[in-house]
């Protein structure tokens, strides 16, 4: 997670980063989804990024949700914040593609079989699900949510909330 602060602070992709450190793009997504690097790929990093490479080793290694003195290191906001921009970048590309396939399937519809209007049926369908990725991200609708969660467990527990 340090990397990906560390690539985001500079306005670079994951494309620019792995260009710069010689690494595959394959390489920073493990990385930076908390996969534990090489130590070849962290002193690519610790070169590009112009830190010391024992501090990048010792952040990735002892990698935790709590603040450390060091301006580098992550918080729980931070993380949070980059797990909802993760979630909102998905939902973003799930309405995108949304958006440029109905058209063609309209198009498709019309030309092929203008008698029957077969391509409400994708449009309904798809939409649905589009509709309850919309509600998860934006968090107007979580059927099974932390706090359901957290209801079960201590149901299980056989402790009164």
């Amino acid at each position: 997670m340090i990397v990906k602060k560390l690539r985001l602070q500079r306005g670079w992709s994951q494309e620019q980063l792995s260009h710069l450190t010689g690494l595959s793009s394959r390489t920073i997504q493990r990385i930076e989804s908390g996969q534990k690097p090489s130590m070849e790929s962290l002193k690519s990093l610790a070169a590009v990024f112009e830190v010391n490479f024992t501090e990048l080793q010792q952040e990735e290694n002892t990698m935790n949700t709590e603040t450390v003195s060091n301006s580098s290191s992550l918080t729980i906001d931070e993380i949070l914040a980059m797990k909802y921009a993760q979630k909102l970048k998905g939902f973003y590309r799930h309405l995108s593609i949304y958006a440029l396939v109905i058209p063609a399937l309209i198009a498709l519809n019309y030309f092929n079989s203008p008698n029957y209007f077969w391509a409400i049926w994708p449009i309904l369908g798809w939409g649905i699900g589009l509709a309850f990725h919309a509600l998860r991200v934006f968090n107007k609708f979580n059927l099974f949510g932390p706090e359901w969660e957290k209801k079960k467990i201590e149901e299980y527990l056989g402790r009164k909330l």
